[in-house]
């Protein structure tokens, strides 16, 4: 194997990337404030709210207008602290676990979630009260990913629905119809055709993140850890999935792309040049295509990823970032009423979707035509397919991977070792997944 530093710096720099990737941009080193609630009477209540990320900031004021328009009993105004990702968490765990200085709402990235869920004082109030009368209605595994004992702690954004998005003007010149992309032998016949056609790849084979082990590993029904949470990540599923995945790449179905996946400014850039014909991402990365990737706009559509068989399920959530309201709030109550509000009523959740380009969580409005196929909406204008066409074909079949206490420490190793060492150095891939495991379960002891 070549030789390679592991700084930690890198490491850290390139595992936060990878969670804001779902969220938007973080904030930089500034901490801003700002309140929220212009509309709001003289006997409104305060109460503050922790962000990491501005635009959720944003969500949070529209929904506050129409909260004080609909509750001129219970008007709020919202303090909102905009902190830089690590500041905020880690300030945030400070004061919950201590009980002084926390806000009464806060946002919390899912790979930092496990850490609020320790032990059995759990420092969150439960949302199961306010998340009842949309329990029928939402995608269960985005809600089970913020839960515990069957206790709800978080609301997310959006679901983060793996898709596949296809260059149908690049397949098309190799005689290729993506609605024919069924099974991952589809996919490895499609690309064989367009490398030999077109000299494009159609995919990638991902060196710095691990969107692809997670959707392999959905795929199967399995995880990287398992029930109590230790690492299982040389398991015969993922010593399939990467093995599946090296076969692509011997045949220049998929190659290494600069940055190293596809949501970096460089992999973008390869995009745009019409170098690789899909990229399977989350839902959110549609968001990448309508800003950074313009030129592409009606050359791409969206539809389910490949399976292994057919009757695999065809989707896994990734990313994410859970609203909770803390114990100690004022007013804790209101706070738990107006984040329901706020990220699963039918009026949040076409926010979400109109501003964001998030696929809400809420699947009421995923059936609104009115909503969801707007000529007016811009991501609905780029794509040559509507996207909740695809996710309404799906909606049964979107898998959760757990974020536990192991989970960053196996990103770090697969993300700067394990995914060189098998796409770069061409190292056996059970080799390479057995020495993963053994640095996993030593970095935990």
């Amino acid at each position: 194997m070549k030789k390679r530093s592991t700084l930690i710096s890198i490491v850290t720099v390139l595992m936060m990337s990878l969670f804001f990737t779902a969220c938007g941009n973080p904030s930089d080193s500034n901490t801003e404030t700002q309140q929220l609630g212009a509309n709001a009477g003289e006997n409104a209540t305060e109460l503050s709210f922790w962000t990491f990320v501005d635009l959720h900031g944003k969500h949070l004021d529209k929904m506050l207008g129409l909260w004080n328009e609909e509750n001129p009993d219970k008007q709020i105004k919202l303090n909102v602290t905009v902190m830089p990702y690590d500041d905020m968490h880690n300030k945030l765990l400070l004061a919950v676990t201590s009980g002084k200085g926390a806000p009464d709402i806060a946002d919390i990235e899912l790979g930092q979630f496990p850490k609020f869920l320790e032990g059995d004082n759990v420092p969150l109030e439960s949302l199961n009260d306010v998340f009842a009368p949309y329990k029928d209605v939402v995608v269960p595994s985005r809600v089970e990913i913020y839960s515990k004992a069957d206790q709800v702690y978080g609301f997310d954004y959006h679901v983060g629905a793996t898709l596949a998005f296809y260059n149908t003007e690049i397949l098309e010149q190799a005689g290729v119809d993506y609605k024919t992309i069924i099974t991952w032998e589809d996919y490895k016949q499609a690309g064989i055709k367009v490398y030999e056609k077109t000299g494009k790849y159609l995919g990638t084979a991902d060196t710095s993140a691990t969107w692809q082990a997670s959707l392999l590993l959905a795929q199967q029904n399995t995880d990287f850890t398992d029930e109590n949470g230790n690492p299982k990540v040389n398991s015969p599923e993922m010593i399939k999935a990467y093995e599946m995945l090296v076969d692509l790449q011997k045949n220049n179905v998929i190659h290494t792309i600069p940055g190293g996946q596809p949501d970096t400014e460089e992999a973008k850039g390869e995009y745009n040049k019409g170098n690789y014909a899909s990229a399977l991402m989350p839902e959110w990365y549609m968001s990448r295509f309508v800003n950074e990737m313009k030129d592409l706009k009606g050359k791409y559509a969206i539809a389910p990823l490949p399976v292994f068989e057919e009757g695999n399920p065809r989707s896994v959530g990734l990313g994410g970032t859970g609203t909770v309201v803390t114990k100690s709030g004022k007013d804790v109550q209101l706070a738990k009423e107006f984040v329901a509000f706020a990220k699963l009523s039918k009026e949040a959740t076409t926010e979400i979707w109109n501003t964001l380009g998030f696929d809400p969580i809420n699947m009421e409005v995923w059936k609104d035509d009115a909503v969801t196929k707007n000529p007016d909406n811009e991501y609905v204008q780029y794509f040559k397919t509507n996207a909740f066409d695809t996710l309404n074909e799906i909606k049964d079949e979107i898998r959760a991977i757990k974020s536990v206490k192991a989970s960053p420490i196996i990103g770090n190793i697969f993300n700067t070792v394990t995914l060189n060492a098998i796409f770069e150095d061409g190292q056996d891939v059970k080799e390479a997944l057995d020495e993963a495991q053994a640095a996993i379960e030593q970095e935990l002891k």
